[in-house]
């Protein structure tokens, strides 16, 4: 879950009722922590190890054992001591490989290896898919409102997505979206003040909103402005 102080929360709050006022739109601020364990990566990580790492090993002429050289006739003794060799390589192997996926897919499940090895489509992905079930959940609660914007902060993931009503989408575009969503990246970088990222966004936003769906007189506040941790 995410870790907003009370004084953050009151500031996208505060934010989130300016940029409301004067226009029929609503606002909703989502602020997460990791979306996925993405358990995946480690498991994929490990069998990538397993079986790239031994062959590459013999390849570069690391031999668990060596095949006894057999010299003079080929006899019975000799053929069954050749098959006991071979199957103790194959069993060697075999756990060799085993042991790397172990070692490997423990290693990548400590968070901070899982999060720097997980590939940023995949985080991308998981994210958009949360903000998308977030925006389904708030719309059906938020009857009355067509004009609906979600802010979705993945702090963990470093990762921000925008979900609109199609009545917005169509007249501002995908434009506000990527400056809404750039503003919040820049605000988390470098341990930076992601609030503040937030409290911008939420201010284009409300412009976006006064500007295309202007309020004609005092409009109900369906849904709290107060960011909803998860």
């Amino acid at each position: 879950m995410a870790n907003l102080s009370a004084l953050d929360s009151d500031r996208i709050a505060a934010a989130v009722a300016e940029a409301e006022e004067g226009s029929t739109g609503e606002i909703i601020c989502v602020v997460a922590g990791e979306v996925s364990t993405y358990r995946e990566t480690p498991l994929v990580a490990g069998l990538v190890a397993a079986l790239i790492i031994p062959p590459v090993a013999l390849a570069l002429g690391l031999h668990p054992l060596e095949a006894a050289s057999i010299d003079g006739g080929w006899t019975v003794a000799q053929a069954s001591a050749l098959e006991g060799q071979v199957a103790l390589g194959l069993s060697a192997y075999a756990l060799a490989q085993a042991g790397l996926f172990a070692v490997v897919a423990g290693l990548v499940s400590i968070p901070a290896v899982r999060r720097a090895l997980t590939p940023a489509f995949l985080k991308t992905g998981r994210v958009r898919k949360a903000a998308r079930q977030q925006f389904s959940a708030v719309s059906a609660r938020a009857v009355g409102s067509e004009t609906g914007i979600l802010i979705f902060v993945a702090l963990v993931d470093r990762r921000v997505e925008l979900v609109a009503d199609a009545a917005i989408h169509a007249k501002v575009g995908e434009a506000l979206w990527r400056k809404a969503a750039q503003v919040i990246g820049q605000a988390m970088k470098g341990g930076g003040d992601p609030t503040a990222g937030i409290v911008e966004a939420v201010g284009l936003c409300g412009a976006a909103l006064r500007e295309h769906f202007p309020a004609e007189g005092p409009t109900p506040n369906i849904l709290s402005n107060r960011p909803l941790e998860i």
